[in-house]
């Protein structure tokens, strides 16, 4: 070990040993295949021939000394991380009487494994060349022989193909990794699109762009076979209940699933608008007789747009009319009254010192400019630097809380999200009686924001007396002009202090700070420093990474230090440098003036790292003069609040941030910026249907709003850790959220506002979605019942769209209060909808992982977690808010989440009500009768989440995850569900999939074959009619003949209720539908006492379904 701790300060890989790890590499002048590898408790460097030989190889390995029995005791260490599994073999399974365990997995072999029926001996020994030798060879026997690749025969295949009507061919057999090369050079020179699968098994030619994974060419996972049996106690059981359905049927028609016409309702809003009348006047009080304040509504939509300088030009659907003429002589009055009260305002203390602060705003100087331009003009763009007043002064608006909502009859200006916009446009196509609408923070590009832009240009030539305003932060003007027409621009100036500017050449001169290459050899390159810039093998690179790979250093800084270009040698644009960003922030401390550091990192991971490594610096540590803040939105509010706080005089605030300090949040004592050129972004990959969410660089746009963050109150300094040439390459804008997300909600609104087809009416936006993105949104929807197959809305997809919330959270609720489980489903419904009330601490990661784990006892459910705790903190809260606090605060909970919760829970209750699905002064507990069963609630959550669906694959002792469109995933860290003790008979239906390192799926629980069948969507039955599939082949379920019938029977009748309740939601379940919910519970509770999947099964009458560890909830 001591050999080891030598090597540990140039170490560039990660090695695990036992439950430690060290970051270790090959020493200089080692044999090349110099392995680390564990003999016993002691750790050793050698190779291959050293292993044979027990004698060095002749280079700096060292001998294996002493007599230590190798082969038995020997663990081998990969050359990266997590290739430490191997060892003994799989230990049988005692107590049970089951056979033994699994073999010895990993780059190490084990002995055969004991217990009963003895696991398999651990087999790969890839150390070992003989044994990889042989290894391969079986491998290459198994695939066939090599075949080659006829490069004219294959080219006129893909012309054939270019000519066809074929979207695609698939060239079957061992093509090898050249071969497969080969095909995809050729392919991409005749202008198609080619990937292997398979292990080059299959090699796939087509028009379109091809997804990462094809079930359908996987024949190890692509397909799961389940065979499922039904007790004969459970048979009988549910046979009686159906029994008792059918006779109390009322001969309604033969099920057909949940997608017919139904009653229309208007889609509500969950941001509800705080309303307020306008507190001050434009001015001081000089208002002409003909500028008095409008005496109908005015509406400003806080969302995204830009400007220059105001021209006169007319939009294309013509000039501006005056409403005077269409207003009525009370509105009139109403106008007259409240030009005497704001007179009357004006006169106090109070406003009068407003209006002194207003007057110095850059807005205001332009007043009657803008107003003249709002006058003459449908349309304006306004743009204008942060804090120059064009948000609080053309408006004149009050504020808005979410949530609550405050207007009356005299509010003559309403201050709104632009969800509530749109959705008075339900109601009010037209937006009759609105005057002006004004839509704030244009340039954000939103999807409502770019949604709504949509419908107001069509809306304009039949309204020409509306005026609409758009107002921005950035100069992105000339975009959103063009869309209308070329209207007219204004730009407002900001009054901020000069920014200066470093880029990462200057930065480099100006401390002296020199990067070393930490990489292991470098690919490429001999010995341990490699070649400048090195290409990662296999890796996909973004345009800006690979235009650094080509930027000739010595030319393009010629005119700096030879330190400084040996520097940027070193440099890598595909990672954060902290060891820079730390150099950078000694810098400041030393040399600069006072005044507080903002720091733009990609993530908490980093911000984490960086935080550590400031602790233990001499400088940055000392707490006496340095204050080290991290901000990121799953913080929790009091660490939040620090950040806004200015720290005593001479210590110096640092702030460790992601973007949210961008634009969301300001502060106003920050001097020096240090933005490291990327952000974590989501944007969604439509051949996948994936969400990502992995670093990026950012735009130009979001560049100089990092600068401007340094120059709020005095001369700033920002210092861009990348160099200057990728700032020029980086995209002007931030793509529109439009081109980045999924589209689901998006298209059922349009579709509830009736504006025809989905993909024609997208392609009129500014910057159309990709049709593959629109297609697999109409796709989704149909999938879980919201649209039928002509692209029209069914009665369940008439009441999606009008709740707020995603569509397939909007399903979950609708069946908990179907299924009388209301309550449990109204708290997990709110926590998709809002956000994870687990808060993630700056310390003690591990203890607020166990606190959420406690929350979910045995239940293998994320979903579980979180309604647990809600519960719990409903209960403490009885006590006192004191209490409710220090619970939330021992147990890693965000307080404000919570409370928001409750607000959602009551207002999910108000739009159930006000749809008919229950009576709001019966109360929730009156749709709560089955709110304790667990199976039922699982099964509702599967049916709000499908076709969301892992399959759960058991391999030895290891525990896989597999989705149809992906192959291999991994639960998020955050989940609570344990891999270890999931069941073979399980599946797991997830919220959310996204993509960072890995596929991860986030918010899981895991649900059983029963649940699948009852309350997933479309199933087929097998030719033989013994089975079943779904998600379009990819799961199977063999039965017997009778559990066949017995399901086919109940979900007719299952579907037949839902589509009655549907239709008419005042319809009582328990009186038309009773006996089919007590055959459904009683198959459910069935599967669960034969396959438990965690936690302890169905009480029966008294027995509860407790067991588990959970704290206010025993499952």
């Amino acid at each position: 070990m001591r050999q080891l701790s030598e090597l540990i300060r140039s170490a560039a890989t990660w090695y695990t040993f036992g439950r430690h790890v060290v970051h270790i590499r090959q020493p200089r002048g080692t044999h090349s295949a110099a392995t680390w590898y564990t003999f016993g408790s002691h750790v050793d460097l050698c190779c291959a021939k050293a292993l044979r030989t027990r004698a060095g190889c002749g280079a700096r390995c060292p001998p294996v000394v002493g007599s230590r029995e190798v082969c038995s005791t020997m663990r081998g260490f990969g050359r990266s991380a997590g290739y430490n599994r191997g060892g003994g073999g799989g230990g049988g399974r005692g107590g049970g009487g089951r056979g033994g365990g699994g073999r010895g997995r990993g780059r190490g072999g084990g002995g055969r494994g004991g217990g009963d029926g003895g696991g398999g001996g651990g087999q790969q020994r890839w150390w070992d060349p003989e044994w990889r030798k042989a290894k391969l060879a079986q491998i290459s026997k198994q695939k066939g022989p090599m075949l080659e690749v006829d490069e004219d025969k294959v080219w006129q295949l893909f012309q054939e193909l270019k000519a066809s009507n074929k979207q695609e061919f698939i060239l079957r057999g061992n093509y090898g990794r050249e071969g497969c090369e080969l095909l995809q050079s050729l392919a991409e020179e005749a202008g198609l699109h080619c990937r292997d699968y398979g292990k080059g098994e299959a090699v796939v030619v087509s028009k379109v762009p091809l997804p990462n994974y094809r079930a359908d060419l996987d024949s190890r996972h692509g397909r799961t076979e389940r065979e499922i049996t039904m007790s004969a106690a459970t048979e009988d059981r549910v046979e009686r209940a159906l029994e008792h359905a059918r006779r109390s049927d009322t001969g309604s028609s033969a099920a057909k699933s949940v997608m017919t016409s139904g009653p229309e309702h208007p889609r509500q809003n969950l941001d509800a608008s705080k309303v307020k009348v306008p507190s001050s006047a434009w001015d001081d009080g000089d208002w002409d007789s003909n500028e008095a304040p409008q005496q109908v509504p005015k509406v400003s939509a806080q969302g995204p747009v830009a400007a220059d300088t105001i021209g006169r030009k007319t939009p294309a659907w013509g000039k501006a009319q005056s409403t005077d003429t269409a207003l009525n002589e009370k509105a009139r009055q109403d106008g007259e009254m409240l030009k005497t009260k704001q007179a009357r305002q004006q006169a106090s203390p109070a406003v009068q010192a407003m209006l002194a602060f207003r007057r110095k705003l850059p807005a205001f100087q332009k007043k009657q400019e803008l107003l003249d331009a709002v006058r003459n003009n449908q349309v304006l763009v306004v743009s204008g630097e942060t804090g120059c007043g064009k948000t609080t002064q053309l408006p004149q608006v009050g504020y808005q809380i979410r949530l609550e909502s405050e207007r009356s009859a005299n509010t003559r200006l309403l201050f709104c999200t632009t969800g509530v916009l749109l959705r008075r446009l339900v109601t009010e196509p037209t937006l009759t009686g609105i005057t002006h609408v004004m839509v704030d923070e244009i340039h954000e590009r939103g999807m409502n924001e770019d949604f709504l832009l949509i419908i107001l240009r069509d809306l304009l030539p039949k309204r020409p007396d509306l005026r609409l305003i758009l107002m921005s932060a950035t100069i992105n003007a000339e975009l959103f002009s063009a869309y209308f027409g070329g209207a007219p621009m204004a730009h407002i100036p900001g009054y901020t202090f000069p920014v200066k500017e470093l880029f990462l050449e200057e930065l480099l001169e100006k401390t002296g700070h020199t990067i070393v290459d930490q990489s292991s050899g470098g690919f490429g390159g001999g010995g341990g420093g490699g070649r400048r810039r090195r290409r990662m093998p296999d890796s996909k690179k973004d345009p800006i990474t690979e235009l650094w790979e080509t930027v000739d250093l010595d030319r393009t800084f010629a005119s700096y230090s030879m330190r400084t270009r040996r520097s940027l040698e070193e440099w890598k644009p595909d990672q954060i440098d902290l060891d820079l960003v730390e150099a950078t922030l000694v810098h400041i401390c030393q040399k600069e003036e006072d005044g507080a550091v903002l720091v733009f990192l990609t993530g908490w991971d980093e911000i984490s790292k960086m935080l550590e490594k400031c602790k233990v610096h001499p400088i940055l540590g000392n707490m006496d003069r340095i204050r080290i803040l991290p901000l990121h939105g799953s913080l929790p509010t009091i660490n939040q609040r620090e950040i806004f706080q200015r720290p005593p005089e001479g210590v110096r605030k640092i702030v460790l941030s992601t973007n949210i300090a961008e634009t969301s949040i300001t502060i106003d004592d920050v001097v020096f910026v240090i933005d490291c050129g990327k952000s974590k972004e989501t944007s969604y990959d439509a051949v996948n249907k994936l969400a990502c969410l992995t670093p990026s660089w950012i735009s130009k746009a979001s560049s100089h709003q990092r600068r401007g963050r340094a120059g709020r109150v005095q001369p700033g300094v920002c210092y861009h850790v990348y160099p200057k040439v990728l700032y020029d390459a980086m995209q002007d804008y931030q793509l529109p959220e439009l081109l980045r997300t999924p589209l689901e909600e998006l298209c059922l609104q349009i579709k509830s506002l009736g504006l025809g087809s989905i993909a024609k009416f997208l392609s009129r936006a500014m910057q159309p979605p990709e049709a593959l993105a629109v297609k697999n949104a109409i796709e989704l929807l149909v999938t879980i019942g919201a649209l039928d197959s002509a692209e029209e809305l069914t009665s369940l997809g008439r009441h999606l769209a009008a709740l707020p919330v995603d569509p397939r959270i909007g399903k979950l609720l609708l069946m908990g209060v179907i299924f009388s489980c209301l309550s449990p489903v109204l708290t997990i419904a709110a926590g998709l909808a809002y956000k994870d009330p687990f808060v993630l601490p700056m310390t003690k990661r591990e203890e607020a992982d166990e606190a959420k784990a406690s929350f979910a006892g045995d239940s293998q459910s994320d979903h579980f977690a979180l309604l647990c705790a809600y519960d719990e903190w409903q209960k403490v809260r009885r006590d006192g808010k004191n209490v409710a606090q220090t619970f939330c605060w021992q147990n890693f909970l965000s307080m404000p989440t919570l409370q928001m919760m409750e607000d959602m829970r009551q207002q999910f209750v108000d739009l159930l009500s006000q749809f008919g699905f229950m009576d709001k002064s019966a109360g929730v507990a009156s749709y709560n009768r089955y709110g304790n069963d667990m199976e039922l609630i699982r099964a509702v959550i599967c049916a709000g989440m499908y076709p969301n669906v892992v399959r759960v694959e058991k391999k030895g002792r290891q525990t896989l995850l597999h989705t149809r469109e992906d192959g291999r995933v991994k639960l998020h860290p955050t989940s609570v569900i344990s891999m270890d003790s999931l069941s073979r008979n399980s599946w797991l239906v997830y919220h959310e999939k996204v993509k960072t390192t890995d596929i991860f799926i986030r918010d899981a629980s895991a649900v059983g074959d029963y649940a699948l069948l009852m309350f997933g969507g479309e199933m087929s039955t097998s030719p033989s009619g013994a089975g079943f599939s779904m998600l379009k082949g990819y799961l199977h379920f063999s039965t017997a003949p009778r559990s066949t019938q017995l399901v086919k029977e109940l979900r007719a009748q299952l579907y037949r209720l839902l589509e009655r309740k549907i239709q008419d939601p005042r319809m009582d379940m328990q009186v038309e539908g009773g006996g089919v919910v007590t055959a459904v519970r009683e198959l459910l509770h069935g599967e669960q006492q034969s396959q438990a999947y965690g936690g302890s099964g169905y009480g029966g009458s008294g027995g509860g379904y407790g067991g588990g560890r959970g704290r206010g909830r025993r499952w």
